[in-house]
């Protein structure tokens, strides 16, 4: 699914009134989505008190057109129409939908009346995705009746609650609460991203006519089931072990055998027909220990060992070696899943053809010579210009995890939750990727989507049974099973 900046968006909408589907029609059709999800979460909405605040742009003609499908089609008790402009500053099509809620029997107020103190619903279609600056003014004093004069109420936003830029960043004032966003054609990056992805309450992207074609060059996607289910489908019938890869996990030393068990086992849960694991002498018998299907291997043996392998994951528990040995092993060719201890900008020389790193932030900043908050400030922009640079996949790990590739694009992952900021979690997402890997070796871009979105499943459906305190890293593997369910 793509994510578009506003920028993005307009053109899109130029494109597709370009295309022979006038605006009014664009508006129709966005009212439709926005009353269509009204219906399924507030059903019945005969039932319904409703009061929708409109603004004098394209938003409040779509509270407009809404308000008429509401007033025509459902009829609920109380339904409230407020423009906070005066009626001649309204232009194009949202005149003539005021026209045209007019001329059905609706009514518009002026100001808010104190019956509508009462509502249960509260549509909020006061500014859209065209906001450049602060809320101020009458907008203002309506971002604010929408956050306190409705205590009965739920929100809907109508494409972006009113004062959040659609952009990422913080909103630069006031901003209308929300418990449901209804936005067209695409999710919007503050849809996407955090701080405002936690502000939008449920999304629902509903479409109002514009082509896929108007929009399927853009760079910025969010990640969904849809791009990688291929790799879930049924096994062939007379697979074996050789058919789904020998993966080998460089990993752990003495003292932290379970970065490396926890990796390995985890790449074993993601479908690999074999794993090896190697790492210092002295670890492996308690690494060996925490899965009898876990093959060892000193690391002296490593040029040897990874002769045939399929695909080699390291770097977790591996210590004050790991950049050397990630030197070593980039000139093996093979693809390479990096993490922890083995995360380098520099290796002295290039990256083989498929390498995936993985840093969590604190990583990046130091990857990138930048402070920690400076990369989570632009998330998107710093893992896009490594990998860029460097020609990597980067996985910037933390709330809604950023996949960039070298060629410039950028997934977004939807899914997790701030149960896996718990010791061992990198691990098992590290296993994950080369499990998968092991098995599609030429499928790189959906195996790091797969992984990143159904460990973050996992945690997800696992935080219901125990928590967001008590879910732990291996409970990620618990749980992997009835993500992948979820998601062929």
């Amino acid at each position: 699914m793509k994510v578009l900046t506003a920028a993005e968006m307009r053109e899109v909408d130029r494109r597709t009134i370009d295309a022979g589907i006038p605006g009014i029609v664009l508006m129709e059709n966005a009212a439709h989505r926005v009353v269509e999800a009204m219906a399924e979460r507030f059903d019945p909405l005969s039932s319904q008190r409703i009061v929708i605040l409109c603004g004098k742009g394209n938003n409040g003609g779509d509270g407009f057109a809404i308000a008429r499908q509401l007033f025509t089609r459902f009829r609920p008790p109380a339904l409230d129409v407020v423009l906070l402009a005066a009626p001649e500053d309204l232009k194009g099509d949202a005149a003539a939908n005021y026209r045209m809620l007019l001329a059905c029997g609706g009514t518009v107020e002026r100001e808010i009346p104190s019956r509508a103190r009462m509502a249960t619903v509260v549509v909020d279609a006061l500014l859209g995705t065209g906001i450049n600056g602060p809320a101020s003014g009458p907008m203002l004093d309506g971002i604010r009746e929408i956050n306190t004069g409705f205590p009965l109420a739920q929100v809907v936003a109508v494409d972006v609650p009113s004062g959040m830029p659609s952009d990422s960043g913080e909103p630069a004032g006031e901003f209308a609460r929300a418990d449901l966003t209804v936005t067209f054609t695409a999710p919007k990056i503050a849809h996407a991203m955090p701080p405002n992805c936690d502000r939008v309450g449920e999304l629902v992207v509903g479409a109002i006519g514009s082509r896929p074609e108007f929009y399927d060059h853009v760079w910025l996607s969010q990640v969904e089931p849809a791009m990688f289910r291929e790799l879930l489908a049924p096994r062939p019938r007379g697979g074996h072990k050789g058919t789904f890869g020998h993966a080998l996990i460089v990993a752990g030393s003495p003292g932290k055998t379970g970065a490396a068990a926890m990796s390995g086992i985890a790449t074993l849960r993601a479908g690999a027909g074999l794993v090896t694991v190697v790492s210092d002498e002295k670890a492996l018998p308690q690494i060996a220990s925490h899965a009898p299907e876990l093959m060892t291997a000193p690391l002296s043996s490593l040029s040897e060992i990874a002769k045939d392998k399929t695909v080699v994951g390291m770097g977790p528990g591996l210590g004050d070696k790991a950049v050397d040995l990630a030197r070593q092993i980039a000139a093996f060719g093979m693809p390479m899943v990096v993490d922890a201890d083995a995360l380098t900008a520099d290796l002295g020389r290039p990256w083989p053809e498929v390498a995936v790193l993985t840093p969590h932030p604190g990583e990046m900043a130091r990857l990138t010579g930048m402070t920690t908050p400076d990369v989570q400030k632009d998330r998107i922009g710093v893992a896009r210009g490594f990998a860029q640079k460097h020609g990597v996949t980067l996985v910037l790990k933390g709330q809604r995890t950023v996949i960039a590739f070298r060629d410039g694009r950028v997934w977004i992952n939807p899914t997790g939750t701030p149960a896996l900021g718990t010791g061992g979690a990198g691990d098992i997402l590290t296993g994950l990727i080369t499990g998968l890997m092991a098995q599609f070796p030429k499928r790189a871009d959906e195996v790091v989507a797969a992984a990143v979105y159904l460990g973050g499943l996992a945690a997800e459906i696992g935080v219901h049974d125990l928590g967001e305190k008590s879910l732990i890293a291996t409970d990620v593997l618990r749980y992997l099973p009835a993500a992948i369910a979820e998601c062929q």
